[in-house]
């Protein structure tokens, strides 16, 4: 089959205007717990869920995970680039996520702090595309989730020299051992690493529908601090 004829049809639900929630955060949230099973609305979206998680457990697949999401940055050319991070929490401030400071994703907001988000929920048909400015949460916050994460997690984040040449496998490992020997109990939070919250100034939820009219609101954040609630042509 060409890719030109891959194709699907959206039918799954709507989206209107009185569904969404004054704040886009709000929105999100519910959006998020709605896709990771801990909140449904409506009962023909909690039978199809229900059928699509079986279906899963039969054919051994895993879901996707529901906090994945492109981060896009631009470098000093205004060149962009993207890659897949996870979400690691949401408040009042926005989008929070962690990382090596010194890889290409922390060099490039070093340099332009201006960023966006998208997350892609398929089997509810439904797409988040968020833009803002992003910046460095302070130590603490980050050093608390840090040494909230697994043993592994944390000698790696030591170990892997991030977007940096590695002549190959055998050496990457090789540095892995070497932090393990050199932290045999509590790791501290390397200086390099640590967390970033993107502060949202749009966001867009989009609801796939039948004959790509797809339902689409975009939230812009105004001057007064209040946000302005648009429909968008599909």
């Amino acid at each position: 089959m060409a890719i030109a004829d891959l194709r699907r049809e959206y039918n799954l639900a709507g989206l209107r205007r009185a569904d969404l929630d004054p704040d886009p955060l709000a929105q999100f949230r519910k959006w998020f717990d709605q896709q990771t099973g801990l909140r449904f609305s409506g009962r023909l979206r909690r039978t199809l869920i229900r059928i699509y998680k079986r279906f899963l457990l039969l054919t051994g697949a895993e879901p996707f995970d529901a906090n994945a999401m492109t981060l896009s940055t631009v470098d000093e050319q205004g060149r962009p680039s993207s890659r897949i991070v996870l979400l690691k929490g949401i408040d009042p401030r926005g989008f929070i996520f962690f990382t090596n400071y010194e890889s290409r994703k922390g060099r490039e907001l070093s340099g332009n702090r201006n960023a966006s988000l998208v997350f892609y929920w398929a089997d509810q048909e439904r797409q988040v595309c968020i833009a803002g400015e992003t910046e460095k949460l302070p130590a603490t916050e980050s050093a608390a989730y840090f040494h909230s994460r697994p043993r592994g997690s944390q000698i790696g984040a030591w170990a892997s020299i991030q977007s940096s040449v590695v002549q190959d496998r055998v050496a990457l490992e090789h540095r892995w051992k070497e932090f393990e020997s050199k932290y045999p109990r509590e790791i501290p939070m390397p200086q390099h690493w640590g967390g970033f919250v993107l502060r949202p100034l749009r966001i867009e939820f989009w609801q796939g529908r039948p004959n790509r009219l797809h339902d689409r609101f975009c939230y812009i954040r105004t001057e007064s601090g209040l946000w302005k609630i648009d429909r968008l042509s599909p």
